[in-house]
């Protein structure tokens, strides 16, 4: 059974930082690209950062870019999302996702619907 699972959430200030985790069992995800999503209540999830198989590219949306970072350990079957000067605004659950399909090894994707696989979540709170 493929799962993962996603760690590291938590209350925290503005201007904190937070780093979660996401753990993948059941199968490999070396050759994969994974992503971290949000959803805040009452809106869609959306897409916050991917990174390539390699780790050699990466891609952020707009409103963390140069805050966040999105690292992964294919020795470890993991990918991280490290959190800097958060805001009350990046409230929100996190989720990490793996796509079903592998790319070339620059390839990362902010597609929904390119991710398979999807973790239950970890809840991330700013207070102001």
């Amino acid at each position: 059974q493929v799962q993962l699972v996603e760690s590291g959430g938590g209350l925290v200030q503005a201007g904190g930082s937070l780093r979660l985790s996401c753990a993948a069992s059941g199968r490999t995800f070396s050759r994969n690209p994974m992503g971290w999503f949000r959803q805040a209540p009452g809106k869609e999830r959306e897409f916050v950062a991917a990174i390539s198989w390699s780790g050699d590219n990466t891609y952020y949306a707009d409103s963390v870019k140069g805050r966040f970072t999105i690292s992964r350990d294919n020795a470890k079957n993991t990918a991280y999302l490290q959190m800097n000067s958060l805001k009350p605004e990046d409230t929100a659950v996190y989720y990490c996702a793996a796509t079903a399909s592998a790319g070339s090894r620059m390839y990362v994707s902010a597609r929904r619907s390119e991710y398979r696989y999807w973790g239950q979540g970890t809840q991330v709170t700013v207070s102001s």
